[in-house]
């Protein structure tokens, strides 16, 4: 019969150190999967300079109905008069007729929004652009605070990002969301907390500066 191989001290040790790190990093995970899920429901509507609707995908030169939920919450929150001025984010893919911010103005002209109050950025393909050009905008329009618009599983890192640009922003969620069964919600809330998580990281070695005028 033979006998069972025993692991020396030391490799013991560097077994339990492994295993305790493992369980940190799944136990930190968790916790900031729960974080997103709590966040998600705060609403922070108040008067503010500016509303900031996050970009998604449009089909030609129409919003996706993803995008359609955050826009048509930032016309309700600027016809309540919560803010005077609305900034479209979103650039141009390869397969659509115009930018993500053009088909939103397009969007909220036909819902009767003046032009003077609606301002875009078309450069920006992610989150992290969508805010840092939005930034640009109401650094140049003299704007100070700002609601963000997004879809509530995605307001976590959204927010965080806006803090990252030194944004007086407060959290406004869409009331609905076309992410609503569990076959979509749980690959999204999967994908904002790999990129929430990635972001946290990012900045520990990337400080932001803004740009004196």
């Amino acid at each position: 019969m033979k006998q069972r191989k025993k692991h020396s001290p030391k490799k013991r040790i560097i077994l339990i150190c492994a295993l305790a790190l493992l369980a940190a990093v799944l136990t930190y995970i968790v916790c900031e999967i729960v974080s997103i899920i709590i966040y998600s429901g705060k609403d922070e509507t108040r008067p503010a300079d500016c509303i900031i609707v996050l970009g998604a995908a449009v089909y030609g030169d129409t919003p996706s109905p993803v995008f359609r939920e955050r826009i048509e919450h930032g016309i309700r929150l600027y016809s309540r008069g919560m803010a005077g001025k609305i900034i479209f984010t979103g650039g141009k893919s390869q397969e659509n007729d115009m930018a993500e911010s053009e088909a939103a103005r397009k969007y909220a002209l036909e819902r009767g929004i003046p032009e003077d109050d609606i301002f875009i950025e078309t450069e920006s393909s992610i989150t992290q652009e969508n805010l840092a050009n939005a930034k640009d905008i109401m650094d140049r329009e003299g704007f100070r605070t700002a609601l963000v618009v997004s879809d509530p599983l995605h307001m976590r890192r959204a927010m965080t990002l806006a803090s990252y640009y030194m944004i007086e922003a407060y959290s406004c969620p869409t009331d609905t969301s076309m992410y609503r069964t569990p076959g979509t919600k749980i690959p999204f809330l999967l994908r904002e907390s790999y990129y929430y998580i990635g972001f946290k990281l990012y900045r520990i070695f990337h400080r932001y500066t803004p740009v004196t005028p």
